[in-house]
């Protein structure tokens, strides 16, 4: 019976995969991957009428003739990646290849081919940390097919050969191929790495081509799961540049080769994520950064493809506004001000596919979404860096990338970012240490790492514990008035072992100014509850449940309001331990409240403008 099984399961898995999504006859000629052999002259008219594409353009070429000057790529190994090699090897030899096909000047196909047969001759492109295969096969790809008339027939050889033995065969290693089987951005750069791969390469090992194109269709919809009901990204701001990024470059492959991407964007929420994203960035051009995500915003190059695909302008506001700010020495910080700047060719492909003639703001001030992690956003405008901006974070620790951070809040008012989060913890230094950093469980070393575990996020503590892992906190209702632009979280599952129930309000009032209603039913002992907020200003106590917040010239006064007794509290971020990152210019500010056993007990803190 289960021998039967087994054989049954198995012949599903194999019609599965060798069954065709797509029709392969469709794939002739080079170059074919995202700009198709003769279609330049989209970009060539791109850049002659738009200032903004013509600085990417000009960018992207004087990088490349710095590249000149420089030596070939060696596999350098830092902890147990190479990423940082792929990652830089993905950049030369995509901005080469598309310097080459734009100006036809063989200098840059000549730099590109030196490249190419370098990291073709490294020993292996690391499968045990199988992201830096990813995007080193895309890299090559790339190179083989938008240089594929340049390249002798003995080097494209070598790159197929490569392609096939690096990338390929060492998908085939189960252990290494844990990210057939993830639902994170693993799925969607490890896929599109190969799908790139296998599209370049058709020709040469087409059944093996079919077989991994066919397996990421096939692998990748448990990735593109996390985005639904509505739009929300799990893993953050960062993540969503990292794993969208190269969703959006294999589903764009699909779509120039064979006319479809098997349906991939219509996962729900997929295509509503860009909102997210536009929402996730604020006034003060900074990201709302929970989970392991950076503070500082950038232009993301995926929004051109998510506008042109909608049809929707709005989705570029921020982006378009960002590059008319970009300074003249735009090429030599390139790597700086983008997410994903390896990729950056693709913002003129993807600009390429619309004719929007006008740019307008987005038509909402508000965004919520469910999901793994709810967020709630609100910005008052989108025109100046002195907009409000307030917002909220639910949802869980229980999944990839995330801090116990459940509760916390950004708040921007004046072109101050008065509450902020620290962000993520370098991962090779913490590694380094011995420390478990991926760990998910209760009792992970993960949750002992001051910018990872919940005292230092602005969010409530009870009796010093950390969160209730495996808990997860939803909206139950969001306000869109004037007085009231905010929402409620449930954080009652957050608390389990200490509180009956905890519900937490955050908003914004009339005035714009930030309110925080927290209340603690108790359970059967006495509770401990610590109110933080994370911020960059300077605090003094400024008497009896106050502390006044200065900065940039700017003054704020934090009062809580309640009828139990409350001791104010300024902590600093200084590091608790050795691998603890210092997160200098930050405090921590609130109070220290005790509840009695089956009491209830309510807290309004409001941080309030003085001048």
């Amino acid at each position: 019976m289960k021998k039967s099984f087994l054989v049954s399961l198995f012949l599903v898995i194999g019609m599965t995969l060798t069954g065709q999504t797509f029709d392969y006859g469709r794939i002739s000629g080079h170059p074919r991957l995202l700009l198709k052999a003769g279609e330049e002259g989209r970009i060539e008219k791109l850049i002659k009428n738009d200032a903004s594409m013509r600085m990417i353009h000009e960018g992207i070429l004087d990088v490349c003739d710095g590249y000149l000057e420089k030596t070939p790529l060696k596999r350098v190994q830092i902890g147990r990646r190479i990423l940082g090699t792929s990652r830089e090897a993905l950049q030369r030899i995509f901005f080469l290849s598309y310097t080459y096909r734009i100006t036809d000047k063989e200098v840059y196909a000549e730099r590109a081919r030196k490249e190419l047969l370098s990291v073709c001759n490294f020993t292996d492109w690391n499968p045990k940390h199988f992201l830096d295969v990813g995007e080193m096969t895309m890299a090559v790809a790339i190179g083989y097919d938008w240089l594929y008339d340049y390249l002798s027939e003995a080097d494209r050889k070598t790159l197929s050969d490569a392609i096939y033995t690096k990338g390929f065969r060492a998908a085939d290693n189960f252990q290494h191929a844990r990210f057939y089987r993830m639902t994170s951005n693993w799925n969607q750069v490890c896929n599109a790495g190969l799908v790139y791969g296998a599209l370049a390469t058709y020709e040469n090992h087409p059944q093996e081509a079919e077989r991994i194109i066919e397996k990421a269709v096939e692998t990748n919809r448990a990735a593109l799961g996390s985005y639904g009901p509505d739009g929300g990204y799990p893993e953050g701001y960062t993540y969503w540049g990292y794993g969208t990024s190269f969703q959006v470059m294999m589903v764009a492959a699909m779509e120039t080769i064979f006319g479809t991407e098997a349906g991939l964007t219509q996962a729900p929420g997929f295509m509503q994520s860009a909102r997210f994203m536009q929402f996730m960035t604020t006034p003060t051009g900074k990201a709302f950064n929970f989970s392991d995500s950076g503070s500082q915003a950038s232009i993301n190059n995926m929004q051109y493809w998510f506008a042109a695909k909608q049809n929707d302008p709005t989705l570029l506001w921020l982006e378009e506004q960002a590059l008319r700010k970009l300074p003249s020495d735009f090429a030599e910080n390139i790597s700086k001000r983008f997410i994903t700047h390896r990729l950056l060719p693709s913002m003129l492909v993807f600009r390429a596919m619309s004719d929007f003639k006008t740019i307008g703001q987005p038509k909402s001030n508000f965004w919520i979404n469910r999901g793994i992690n709810p967020t709630f956003a609100y910005r008052s405008g989108w025109a100046s860096p002195n907009d409000a901006y307030l917002g909220i974070k639910g949802g869980t620790a229980n999944t990839s990338h995330a801090h116990m951070d459940v509760g916390t809040f950004i708040y921007e008012k004046d072109g101050v970012r008065w509450s902020i989060e620290l962000g993520a913890e370098s991962y090779e230094f913490i590694e380094k240490q011995g420390i478990n950093l991926w760990g998910r469980d209760q009792d992970s070393e993960r949750w002992g790492i001051f910018r990872l575990g919940n005292t230092g996020h602005s969010t409530l503590t009870m009796n010093g514990q950390r969160h209730q892992v495996e808990g997860k906190a939803e909206f139950v209702e969001d306000y869109r008035r004037k007085d009231m632009k905010g929402a409620t979280l449930d954080l009652t599952p957050i608390f389990s072992n200490t509180a009956r129930k905890t519900i937490r309000t955050a908003y914004l009032d009339a005035d714009n100014n930030l309110n925080v209603v927290d209340k603690v039913d108790n359970g059967a002992k006495e509770t401990e509850v610590r109110w933080t907020m994370v911020t960059p200003a300077e605090a003094e106590i400024a008497g009896k449940n106050r502390i006044l917040l200065t900065k940039d010239g700017r003054e704020m006064m934090l009062e809580v309001k309640t009828p139990e007794q409350v001791e104010m509290k300024i902590w600093t971020n200084e590091s608790h331990h050795s691998y603890d990152s210092d997160n200098p210019g930050t405090l921590r500010v609130g109070f220290v409240s005790k509840v009695p056993a089956g009491k209830k007990a309510e807290f309004h803190t409001s941080l309030k403008t003085v001048k």
